[in-house]
């Protein structure tokens, strides 16, 4: 059965993600540039976590295919699409998810994601092509169904005459300009999207908060679809609408950053004195988010979450003068049209470093 015909029949659907995240622990992919160039140059890699996935319980592996648009993999001295082409990373991801999706019951569901092209204010025809030639190995290589994140990736995907989903990175705040949760969703079903849900950027009980008022927005606009969640796998503050990654001290996250997969998991966190370690609290959380009764504040342990001046006194595990928790990200907070999101073929030059530098010192 295809993935309407299971939700229809009242099945629960369980996905995979975490997939830059996991294959970068794992040594295979540099987060930050956040392409799948990995399904060519480790296709063991992205073949081993899918395996994975589905041993855990997954039934429906997604394709190794975020940020593989050619405007992204051409983007700030990216070598791919020359040294690659997006037309190899596109198939590759597909031939690899179709190969142990096979190996049980699983769906191959084909994603793309935002472009460059739409953060650099390039036209909508221009952002559309690069979502049809993602989808152009898709039809060939006859995915079940298709996942986006934005109206116009609707508008295109939905022209293949297949399922498609689309997941927002909002919280219940909404999206960057201000469009809530409810009128998120009414658009992308009106653009075609039969499944809409949220991705990525929260945690379980937030993330499913977001959902209840996208349900509650389609409802008042009197349309049906089937909602779909995927939750960080860690909890993160209450931080507006980009949350961790407007934190100074977003990074140390990345201690017990792990794949969700909707199975009982386990975390550690240790300080450097090896006596902080809470296996039961991602456990927990997300027992209570799968069962539906998940209970603000309930075993969660939250000093040692959110305290803020635990995070910014954790000292380095490795001894590595740059390791992850030594590091700070920038604070972002922007979205299309800003400076520091617009596209250019050439590297990033030493000079926007500089100034993004900057930005750090408040």
């Amino acid at each position: 059965q295809g993935i309407l015909e299971r939700l229809d029949a009242g099945e629960i659907v369980i996905g995979d993600g975490g997939f830059v995240f996991a294959l970068e622990k794992r040594g295979y992919v540099k987060a930050g540039p956040w392409t799948p160039e990995a399904t060519v140059e480790h296709p063991e890699a992205v073949r081993q976590l899918h395996r994975e996935f589905l041993r855990a319980g997954s039934n429906v592996l997604q394709t190794f295919t975020f940020y593989a648009s050619e405007d992204k993999l051409e983007n700030r001295g990216n070598y791919v699409a020359e040294k690659i082409s997006c037309h190899k990373v596109n198939e590759a991801a597909c031939d690899i998810a179709r190969e142990v999706a096979d190996e049980g019951d699983a769906l191959v569901a084909g994603g793309v994601s935002q472009t460059p092209s739409y953060l650099s204010c390039k036209d909508k025809s221009e952002v559309k092509a690069a979502f049809q030639k993602q989808l152009e190995v898709f039809m060939k290589k006859n995915v079940d169904f298709l996942i986006a994140e934005a109206v116009w990736a609707v508008e295109v995907l939905k022209e293949s005459g297949k399922p498609v989903a689309a997941t927002m990175c909002i919280g219940p705040e909404g999206d960057m300009h201000g469009v809530s949760p409810g009128q998120c969703a009414v658009q992308l079903v009106k653009a075609g999207a039969s499944i809409v849900g949220v991705n990525c950027h929260f945690d379980p009980e937030t993330s499913i908060e977001t959902v209840r008022l996208m349900k509650e927005g389609l409802q008042a606009a009197k349309l049906k679809a089937h909602l779909m969640c995927q939750p960080l796998a860690f909890h993160t503050p209450d931080y507006a609408r980009r949350i961790y990654f407007s934190l100074e001290f977003f990074s140390l996250f990345l201690y017990f950053l792990f794949c969700f997969t909707a199975i009982s998991l386990k975390c550690h966190q240790l300080n450097k004195d090896n006596i902080l370690e809470r296996n039961d609290l991602v456990t927990e959380s997300m027992h209570n988010y799968l069962k539906g009764r998940y209970i603000k504040g309930a075993n969660l342990g939250a000093h040692y979450c959110f305290s803020k001046e635990y995070w910014e006194n954790l000292k380095p595990a490795s001894g590595r003068p740059y390791c992850p928790c030594m590091s700070k990200p920038d604070g972002w907070g922007v979205t299309r049209g800003a400076k520091e999101l617009m596209q250019q073929k050439e590297a990033t030059t030493e000079q926007q470093l500089k100034e993004l530098f900057q930005k750090k010192k408040f």
